[in-house]
């Protein structure tokens, strides 16, 4: 299966240095010359979970190298969220007839783009923890996978052949509900995510405060309709996605309080991905997360004031107009009124 990967941040290199160290071969598209000259001469090095691998020789060039003909069974879309968006319309006519393209990305991206190009998307999401600590060089962080399937919902014959394919580098797994798994993990982003990032610190130490524990509920909650209303069926992740005792909100009780706790075991003490963009000056994923949300709900009659309002917070931090901190809380829930 002839393969392009785009994007060679942490995942997508991650994902092409094991599947060369396994013997196929992969094709690595970079936004520029500078970034494939200089992984062109470092190779590509894999630390951590699941082995080290190197290979010294990698096909990598530009992506615009590749618009010229080059053609490909599969094309694996690693990079951020919007230049994913960006880029996928070329992508489409890299590929041989038949052939598919699977976007790997946080949030509303898959159905996007499935919305967008049709049946060529093969939707995915990522369990992987990895890190690039410099270009070339990826620390594999847990031992993770991959989860695909079609966004029609359903199995496939093309999405087992790419679970086969892919497998030899990363565990993949196929599901008949990739839209439920995709809300189940938005959920948690839209909440467990973002709020840190607003915030300026992990779950545990924002869902202290009455103001934490209230957004973070109002978020979930107005997230979980919009996905109940598109015809979502969201399967479990950590937690179940529908919290104990819930009539159409977050409902206080000790079950509530222990479905909670388990979140908080399993994302409490992590650092959120966005606050690290903001602090590095990055763009970040809000509008394909919180305001994918956002977008689409209106479509089906359902009202995220609190969700709009964490949107336009983010954007206001990237700004510069404001830093993270956890007071920005309180001016969510007066600005969703």
């Amino acid at each position: 299966m002839r393969t392009l990967i785009v994007g060679i941040g942490a995942l997508g290199g991650l994902i092409a240095a094991r599947l060369r160290a396994a013997g196929s071969p992969v094709w690595l598209a970079t936004r520029n010359a500078e970034s494939a000259a200089r992984l062109k001469a470092s190779g590509l090095r894999v630390i951590g979970v699941g082995g080290a691998v190197s290979v010294e020789t990698v096909e990598v060039a530009p992506l615009d190298e590749y618009l010229t003909g080059s053609r490909f069974d599969l094309i694996v879309l690693a990079t951020k969220a919007h230049d994913a968006i960006e880029v996928a319309s070329k992508l489409s006519g890299l590929l041989e007839p038949g052939g598919t393209l699977l976007p790997i990305q946080n949030g509303g991206v898959p159905q996007m783009l499935g919305d967008r190009l049709g049946e060529c998307v093969l939707g995915g999401l990522s369990n992987l923890g990895a890190t690039m600590t410099e270009p070339g060089i990826y620390e594999q962080r847990n031992a993770g996978h991959l989860l695909i399937g079609e966004l029609s919902g359903g199995e496939s014959e093309r999405a087992e052949r790419v679970r086969q394919w892919l497998g030899r580098a990363v565990e993949l797994r196929v599901t008949p509900n990739l839209r439920g798994a995709v809300w189940s993990k938005l959920l948690l982003n839209c909440s467990v995510t973002t709020l840190g990032a607003v915030a300026g610190g992990t779950m545990r130490e924002y869902i202290t405060s009455s103001e934490g524990r209230e957004v973070f509920e109002q978020s979930y909650d107005e997230a979980l309709l919009v996905a109940l209303a598109s015809g979502a069926r969201p399967e479990r992740m950590i937690v179940e996605p529908i919290p104990p005792a819930r009539s159409g909100r977050s409902v206080p009780s000790e079950e509530y309080d222990a479905w909670l706790d388990q979140i908080l075991k399993g994302y409490g003490d992590v650092r959120p991905s966005m606050l690290q963009d903001i602090e590095r000056g990055r763009i970040t994923e809000i509008d394909f997360i919180n305001g994918y949300v956002v977008s689409i709900a209106p479509q089906f009659s359902v009202h995220t004031p609190v969700n709009a309002a964490i949107v336009e917070t983010v954007h206001a931090i990237t700004r510069g107009q404001l830093a993270p901190d956890p007071s920005l809380l309180e001016l969510i829930l007066q600005a969703s009124q």
